[in-house]
């Protein structure tokens, strides 16, 4: 069997992952992509390596337990790495992978877009409830 181009399996990954389709893959990780907590720790890990508490500080909200499972769902994924530094006490950082840099400008857009758009959003939802 003849080896596929870089083209040909970009064709053939089109035409596997149709997230339309009811048992495609890819529905899973829109799922976790659009996971509010996902949508704020891949842009704030943006500006390089961070801690776990530092994401804390950062996400307003995220509690330990909900941070910890969005950075382990990110690292499976490939988003994420984890780095782990021997000392006292243990260093862990959290940084966007290569993958996950090329994320980050559609998780930015859409935070950007709702940051610039919510007025209107609010508008819409009372002249709705007002009906």
């Amino acid at each position: 069997m003849a080896t596929m181009s870089a083209a040909q399996r970009r064709e053939q990954a089109k035409r596997d992952y149709d997230a339309f389709l009811e048992r495609c893959p890819t529905r899973e990780l829109l799922s976790r992509l659009t996971d509010k907590w996902v949508a704020l720790v891949i842009p704030a890990l943006t500006d390089g390596p961070q801690r776990h508490s530092e994401l804390a500080n950062r996400i307003a909200g995220v509690s330990q337990k909900m941070l910890t499972q969005t950075l382990r769902t990110l690292e499976r994924d490939g988003l994420v790495t984890r780095t782990v530094t021997a000392s006292v006490p243990v260093r862990v950082d959290y940084e966007l992978t290569p993958l996950g840099h090329e994320l980050f400008p559609v998780m930015i857009a859409i935070k950007d877009w709702a940051e610039t758009h919510m007025d209107r959003v609010f508008e819409a939802r009372a002249r709705f409830d007002a009906r």
